[in-house]
């Protein structure tokens, strides 16, 4: 089984939202992988401890850890982003590991486009199709299935929503096979998500990060484009998944 742990960064409200982009971020694991890579995790923070001081049970929530750290304030902010850059080196030397990406462009859309919506049905699909076509990095059974493990979101909608798509999940047909739709349902996700909160997990602190790191690729603060922070996504490459959309050399999905 593969789990799909899941942030977002940006806001996806359309009338005076502060942001352009909302980025929605899966990162994938298998489950025999899982145990070792939160051994990795848990050295990692280990080594943060020892040279920042950075305690294993404190929250590294990334966007926060530049602008709003809270009492990790006492860690100086030139060691904050080199937390930021240790922690992207060290999930993209996890290599059965794979990191979905969808970016929504809310430039130009209409009043009643719903950003959250689409978007984590577009995530969805590419989790559901990435499974079903085993193109996933990591171990391949023939019968392979997903979960999805999401930080707290609108949690009764994205649970109604991937209902849904178990029953009626409309897909347009490819210009090779005509116009319309065909309803193809989700197989290979099994059970509503599953909440974490990202205080009590390292796997979504992780995926917070390259949420965090796409959207400063987008839209860098004035401190991370001084800091060249907007290159810090390029640290992702090994590790994404670039399958999800063959029209971005990133495999980001674009809406």
């Amino acid at each position: 089984m593969y789990l799909m742990y899941v942030d977002e960064s940006g806001d996806c409200g359309l009338v005076n939202s502060p942001t352009r982009y909302f980025v929605l971020t899966g990162l994938v694991v298998h489950e025999l992988r899982w145990q070792a890579y939160a051994d990795q995790l848990v050295a990692f923070r280990r080594r943060m401890r020892q040279q920042f001081g950075l305690r294993l049970r404190e929250e590294l929530h990334a966007a926060a850890l530049i602008t709003r750290p809270g009492e990790l304030v006492r860690i100086k902010r030139h060691d904050r982003l080199t937390i930021i850059r240790a922690f992207a080196d060290e999930i993209a030397s996890m290599g059965d590991v794979n990191v979905i990406n969808v970016v929504v462009d809310k430039q130009g859309k209409p009043t009643d486009y719903d950003v959250f919506a689409v978007a984590w049905k577009a995530l969805v699909q590419r989790f559901e199709n990435t499974l079903s076509r085993h193109n996933f990095a990591g171990p391949a059974n023939p019968d392979e299935r997903g979960m999805i493990l999401p930080d707290h979101t609108d949690d009764k909608k994205l649970t109604g929503l991937l209902r849904q798509m178990r029953r009626y999940n409309p897909i347009p047909h490819q210009a090779s096979v005509g116009s319309g739709y065909r309803n193809m349902p989700l197989v290979s996700i099994i059970e509503d998500p599953s909440f974490r909160d990202l205080l009590h997990s390292y796997f979504i602190q992780a995926v917070d990060l390259g949420a965090f790191l796409l959207y400063q690729r987008l839209a860098p603060s004035a401190y991370m484009r001084r800091k060249s922070g907007q290159n810090f996504f390029q640290r992702l490459d090994p590790i994404l998944c670039k399958v999800a959309s063959k029209s971005d050399p990133h495999g980001i999905v674009w809406l």
